[in-house]
């Protein structure tokens, strides 16, 4: 269905991923995955096929960058590797996307909330670090539910907590995992195309795309224009 002003005007509750929306940390990610991979002996793969196996999680991270090295032993000793390498180097190269910090500050009349699959301690350090955290009264990580995004366990606590309905509630991310997350729990979903996921938004299409997250504040304001049909059913 077509997203209407009256549509942008009754947003109470953003929810951002984090990974590929806010922040662009896929070379420490791939970093830290390829560090783990020379502890445990393996050649190097490329930052690119490392980037397609992130939002899922960190132990799906390793299990995929693992491939055929994947057993349940190589598996636990390469979350191990990993969590200690990328513990101790998250904010090498992890910046802000462009024009996010600027979104943010005219969002803040908005409940914002962070949902992502990455654990929550990481999540935490990377937003205080790059001095985005004070926009976000809730931060939920991947280990902060019994379930990870697709699943709309978080969404649905923050609805809750915020008394926020279905109709008011935004899920903001890259991927299709975001996308799938604000459909299983009922709400609208916006894709951004700068994000290293936005290659999976073709399979799952969000109610609308924006291209920056300053085009989002306008939009939710009735300035801006938005003429996407939507996929939401």
């Amino acid at each position: 269905m077509s997203v209407t002003r009256d549509t942008w005007n009754q947003m109470r509750l953003l929810i951002f991923d984090l990974d590929g929306t806010l922040v662009d940390s896929k070379l420490d990610l791939a970093l830290s995955v390829n560090a783990m991979r020379t502890q445990m002996g393996l050649a190097l793969l490329p930052t690119e096929l490392i980037t397609t196996y992130i939002g899922h999680g960190v132990t799906n991270l390793v299990r995929r960058a693992l491939g055929e090295q994947a057993t349940a032993e190589r598996v636990q000793q390469g979350l191990t590797a990993f969590l200690e390498y990328y513990g101790c180097h998250l904010l090498d190269n992890t910046v802000v996307y462009p024009g996010v910090a600027e979104a943010l500050e005219e969002l803040q009349s908005r409940n914002l909330a962070v949902l992502t699959n990455k654990p929550d301690d990481f999540s935490r350090r990377i937003l205080t670090g790059l001095g985005i955290a004070r926009y976000f009264p809730f931060i939920y990580g991947g280990d902060s539910f019994a379930q990870k995004k697709p699943d709309p366990v978080g969404v649905r606590e923050l609805m809750s907590a915020t008394n926020v309905s279905t109709r008011q509630t935004l899920m903001i991310g890259d991927s299709d995992t975001d996308v799938l997350t604000g459909r299983n729990a009922g709400v609208w979903t916006c894709g951004v195309t700068y994000g290293f996921g936005a290659h999976t938004l073709a399979s799952a299409p969000p109610d609308f795309l924006i291209g920056d997250l300053r085009e989002l504040p306008p939009l939710l304001d009735g300035k801006g224009e938005q003429t996407a049909e939507g996929s939401r059913q």
